[in-house]
């Protein structure tokens, strides 16, 4: 049986835990002061109904806002280091070959937290459809999973090793 608290870890490098963590730093500390900043400068020009840099000042502010919760929770299910892997089996860290049920082109990405951006290779999440599907698979493998448009696609899994970066 799988520990549910293991699959909403999200395995980071220690440079991008660190740069989500100074990004949150920077979000919750000094971004909110500017942001409120940009907003009181708006509210004092006047009529806010028709105010579009106070609209604009909110906006930022949602999205920002927005992004700090998704920081907080990435990081507090984060954990540094390797995630657990063994050559051969999909899961997080590893590099994947696969090829699509009825075509020969072959797709290689890291199977990784989106938030491991610089990956020289397309990275695809453990919590999105294929990588749900593909995850826990061995080599020779088939797993299908469900697009957005609720076609159904099949994949074989060609090739499954840890990753080693650049």
């Amino acid at each position: 049986m799988v520990d549910s608290r293991e699959e909403n870890v999200t395995w980071l490098t220690q440079e991008a835990y660190d740069r989500l963590k100074a990004e949150f730093e920077y979000l919750s500390g000094p971004g909110r002061v500017d942001i409120a900043k940009k907003i009181e400068a708006a509210r004092e020009e006047g009529d806010l109904r028709e105010n579009g840099g106070y609209h604009a000042a909110k906006e930022e502010q949602g999205k920002m806002e927005g992004r700090i919760l998704q920081l907080r929770q990435l990081l507090d299910q984060a954990r540094v280091g390797e995630a657990p892997r063994t050559e051969g089996v999909v899961g997080p860290g590893m590099t994947v070959t696969i090829r699509f049920d009825g075509d020969d082109e072959e797709v290689t990405f890291l199977l990784a937290s989106r938030e491991e951006s610089g990956a020289p290779i397309d990275v695809y999440s453990p919590q999105s459809p294929l990588g749900a599907a593909i995850n826990g698979k061995k080599i020779g493998e088939k797993a299908t999973y469900t697009l957005p448009n609720g076609r159904q696609n099949t994949v074989e899994i060609l090739e499954a090793v840890p990753y080693i970066g650049n």
